[in-house]
């Protein structure tokens, strides 16, 4: 009974031509309410950076909790070359507890304040499930949303983003941070990562969000022991549902540390740049992580040899 209730989200897809005729690699350009626009080029791979405003954060937890500093951070990120910034005021590390809504808000309003009028500051994506935190942020300037629940907990934040105009990252997860590494199991992990992906896409485009503006993360680390986010890795082509753009948040991960033989989270970034390059070359154009720098010339590498050239002097 406990495997059956924790296995519930399993659906049972079919392939389906796209609702959407576009390029998955190709641009990707949107407005938000407050008059600013943003465009994202899917056709080279990009960086999302992690900035977590919360005290117990697996990696990095109370590192950036005070506005001041995680302003200051932002700005070093975006300098480092991260082409989105990822505002999280939860932590989502396995076995975590939720934190309240007002305490979530507490912790980005001043954070998406000070990063609005910041010049030529990237887009900002707000990791949330929460329908208010969603509606506040974009008002607040938020240009893109990351919900790790990809709308089972709460399906108005569709609404939101359809009526804001703003990207949508969904992820797979089973269960929920507090229960997801309990002996998770799969029959197959990779169809039912891909199935569950296709359902909750297909589930936001008829609430109104155009397939151009649904980003898919198959949420490794999130219920799946270190063999599943390996399997996931390297059968990563078989992962995303044809016709929708891929993201990869693999960064510091427990498995990279079961990888390199128990090396604690701080000491896991070389691994991280090598697994989101991995990832790039096997299809994903999107990679979360903390440190900016190491993954930007890793995947610099990596898109150097898919060209096989170098790219053109500017």
């Amino acid at each position: 009974m406990h495997l059956e209730k924790r296995r519930r989200h399993r659906t049972h897809a079919r392939p389906r031509p796209p609702a959407t005729a576009f390029d998955p690699a190709g641009p990707l350009t949107w407005t938000i309410p407050d008059g600013r626009s943003f465009t994202l080029d899917f056709s080279r791979p990009l960086v999302m950076g992690v900035l977590n405003v919360t005290p117990d954060s697996f990696s990095d937890g109370g590192r950036w909790l005070d506005p001041e500093s995680a302003v200051a951070h932002a700005k070093r990120l975006a300098a480092e070359g991260a082409d989105v910034i990822d505002i999280g005021a939860e932590t989502t590390r396995p076995g975590s507890e939720p934190t309240s809504e007002e305490e979530e808000w507490r912790r980005l309003l001043p954070v998406l304040e000070a990063l609005r009028r910041l010049p030529g500051c990237p887009p900002v994506s707000i990791d949330t499930y929460r329908f208010p935190t969603a509606v506040r942020s974009v008002v607040a300037g938020a240009a893109m949303l990351n919900d790790i629940y990809a709308g089972r907990k709460d399906k108005r934040i569709f609404r939101v983003a359809a009526d804001a105009g703003v990207p949508i990252v969904l992820m797979h997860m089973l269960g929920e941070p507090r229960t997801m590494q309990v002996e998770p199991r799969y029959e197959d992990v990779v169809t039912e990562v891909r199935e569950f992906l296709w359902e909750r896409a297909l589930d936001a485009e008829r609430h109104g969000i155009p397939r151009s503006r649904i980003i898919l993360d198959p949420g490794l680390g999130f219920g799946k022991t270190a063999d599943h986010n390996l399997t996931l890795l390297q059968r990563l082509p078989e992962v995303f549902p044809p016709g929708y753009r891929a993201m990869m948040a693999l960064s510091r991960k427990a498995f990279l540390g079961h990888v390199l033989g128990g090396a604690p989270p701080e000491e896991r970034d070389l691994a991280t740049a090598v697994a989101s390059a991995v990832s790039v070359m096997k299809g994903a154009r999107l990679v979360r992580v903390h440190n900016v720098k190491a993954t930007v010339e890793a995947l610099k590498v990596a898109e150097a040899v898919m060209r096989g050239r170098l790219a053109p002097a500017p």
